[in-house]
């Protein structure tokens, strides 16, 4: 055999093997003749492929329909199942002033989680570091699983990231994108916060064109055009920039650039409160202490001035969302972010602005149900994405012991 044969039988096996084990991540138990209906594959090069799998640790071989009482005639189907051990997946969302951690099987199923409160800016970038590989740690030891255990861990960070895990120079997104591979064991995935979140929201909701904002502090979008995530040369896509032009030029006054709605209902109510004539039970409490959750719980007991409040960020959503669909043709607006399960008065208020006479469809304006987990739970289905991509380039935990 020439050494161009030789390459061309190892492609072949590779591209089999990686067309069993796809199959083999999404179902629970198959049998031989279930694989070939899929793959195309004959059965003995799937008889073949599996037992590969079986030795590489990925697949294990279970007891046919007998074992439960079931007695069919004729020679028993072999059957196989993914094996548990072969490994995890693990989400981070390393957010400035928290991380949550997820870890997954290789179905998806959650495992176990954790989130804890981090001063990021305390910390530096080693602390960032060193606090999330103990936390991911503490996660694995929960659920009875060693850090030899994870196939990929998927970061998510609020900076943009190029396609290399890089983020352009500045102070704040240094600081983010701390440095995770060397300090996570295994191999390490960083991503965009906003981005990840775009692919939670397109895996419960499949669309092809699809802004997911994350807005609490800062305002970030993860755009899906014509079914592809947008990344940029320098990972800058979705960074809402034009925000910031919008507040230096003074064309909407105290909008406060680039600050997301939890920053700006927070930042107006403790600004504004003082020189509101009216009564407004946001009085009860000090100034400085109000918060994003008690203007939209006054607003939701019909308090004049949080409905203010909520109809200012309305119209801004409005102008982002017309400015989103313009540009991109976007055909859905997702609000993602802790702020999610209450912004649905600011939805209702922004599209009641919308334009009518523009000749297009207007975009629908939704809230995501992942609440504060989004970015962690994209984090885990892009890590799912990439192993069923290229199984290949994963090693299960039995061959890597």
């Amino acid at each position: 055999m020439n050494g161009t044969t030789a390459r061309s039988t190892q492609l072949l096996r590779q591209i089999n093997s990686d067309a069993l084990l796809r199959f083999g991540l999404q179902e629970q138990v198959f049998t031989a003749g279930e694989a070939m209906a899929v793959t195309g594959l004959t059965r003995a090069t799937v008889l073949g492929v599996c037992d590969g799998l079986v030795d590489a640790g990925w697949l294990e071989e279970v007891d046919d329909g007998r074992a439960g009482g079931h007695t069919p005639k004729g020679r028993p189907a072999r059957r196989y199942q993914l094996r548990e051990a072969a490994g995890v997946v693990v989400g981070l969302d390393a957010g400035e002033t928290y991380f949550t951690v997820i870890v997954a099987d290789l179905r998806g199923r959650e495992l176990g989680t954790r989130r804890q409160g981090i001063e990021s800016h305390a910390l530096g970038r080693e602390g960032r570091g060193a606090s999330a590989r103990e936390l991911i740690r503490l996660t694995l030891q929960d659920v009875g699983r060693a850090p030899d255990d994870v196939l990929l861990t998927v970061v998510g960070v609020p900076a943009p990231i190029d396609a290399n895990g890089m983020s352009p120079d500045g102070e704040f997104w240094h600081l983010m994108n701390s440095g995770f591979a060397s300090h996570l064991h295994g191999r390490v995935v960083v991503e965009n916060d906003a981005n990840l979140a775009a692919v939670a929201e397109r895996a419960h909701e499949p669309s092809a064109n699809q802004a997911t904002l994350l807005t609490g502090e800062r305002f970030g979008a993860g755009l899906i055009v014509d079914g592809r995530l947008l990344r940029g040369p320098r990972g800058g896509a979705g960074e809402m920039r034009f925000l910031d032009t919008l507040t230096a030029g003074k064309f909407v006054p105290d909008e406060g650039g680039a600050d997301g709605f939890g920053a700006l209902a927070r930042k107006w109510a403790r600004s504004r409160i003082h020189s509101y004539e009216g009564e407004t039970m946001l009085r009860q409490m000090p100034e400085g202490e109000i918060n994003a959750e008690d203007v939209f719980q006054a607003a939701r007991e019909g308090d004049p001035f949080a409905e203010d409040i909520i109809a200012r960020l309305g119209a801004r959503l409005a102008r982002i969302a017309v400015v989103l669909s313009s540009l991109l043709d976007i055909e859905r607006v997702v609000i993602a972010g802790g702020i999610s399960r209450a912004i649905e008065p600011v939805l209702e208020h922004a599209r009641s602005l919308l334009p009518t006479d523009t000749g297009l469809p207007l975009p629908e304006l939704v809230a995501s149900t992942f609440g504060a987990q989004v970015v962690v739970k994209g984090a885990i289905e892009s890590a799912l994405t990439q192993i069923k991509a290229e199984p290949h380039a994963f090693l299960p935990r039995a061959a890597r012991s």
